[in-house]
C-alpha cells in the first residue's frame, strides 16, 4: 500500500479532523467546522469552514468532492464541482456549497459536506508542434461526437 502523508493543522473552529467514513473510502471527510447550525435556502451557495488547513506533498493535489449522500437527499453539492487544491496553498480548507434543493437545509456543526481525496499529479512539459497524431476514433469531433446527441451554438437537440 503506498501510504501519503498529509500535514494537517487544526486551526481553534475546528470540530473533527479529516477521516475515512469506511476502510474503502477514497476520499476523507470534511465536516462543517460552525459553532451553531446554519441553513442554506434552495438556490443559495455558502462558504464552509472545515477549520484545518492541510500541506498537500509536492506533485500531489487535493480535490474537495461532493458527497453523493448529501445531494442525494437535499441536493446540496459544491458550486465549482470539484475544488482544486494545490499543494503549495495553506490557508483554510473552504468547501463551496450549494442548494439545487427545493428546500432549506440545516448544516449541523461537525456534520460532513464534502470529500477530500488526495491525488499525484505528473510534470507536464509543454511540447509545441505543427500537427497533432490523427485519431482514428474521434478526431477533432466535439461533444456528442461519439454518441446521439449533437451540440451546435444554434440548437442543442438530439440528432
Amino acid at each position: 500500500m503506498n501510504v501519503v502523508k498529509l500535514k494537517v493543522k487544526r486551526l481553534p473552529h475546528c470540530v473533527a479532523l479529516p477521516t475515512y467514513g469506511t476502510p474503502g473510502a477514497a476520499g476523507l471527510d470534511l465536516a462543517a467546522a460552525i459553532p451553531k447550525p446554519v441553513e442554506l435556502r434552495a438556490g443559495e451557495r455558502m462558504q464552509m469552514p472545515t477549520g484545518i488547513q492541510i500541506e498537500i506533498p509536492e506533485r500531489h493535489q487535493g480535490q474537495v468532492v461532493p458527497r453523493s449522500g448529501l445531494a442525494a437527499k437535499a441536493g446540496i453539492t459544491l458550486t465549482n464541482c470539484v475544488g482544486t487544491i494545490d499543494s503549495d496553498y495553506r490557508g483554510e480548507v473552504i468547501v463551496l456549497l450549494i442548494n439545487h434543493g427545493t428546500e432549506t437545509y440545516t448544516f449541523e456543526p461537525g456534520e460532513r459536506v464534502a470529500q477530500l481525496v488526495v491525488q499525484p499529479i505528473p510534470y507536464v512539459e509543454i511540447e509545441e508542434v505543427d500537427e497533432l497524431s490523427p485519431s482514428d476514433v474521434r478526431g477533432a469531433g466535439g461533444f456528442g461526437s461519439t454518441g446521439k446527441t449533437v451540440w451546435t451554438s444554434e440548437y442543442r437537440g438530439q440528432a
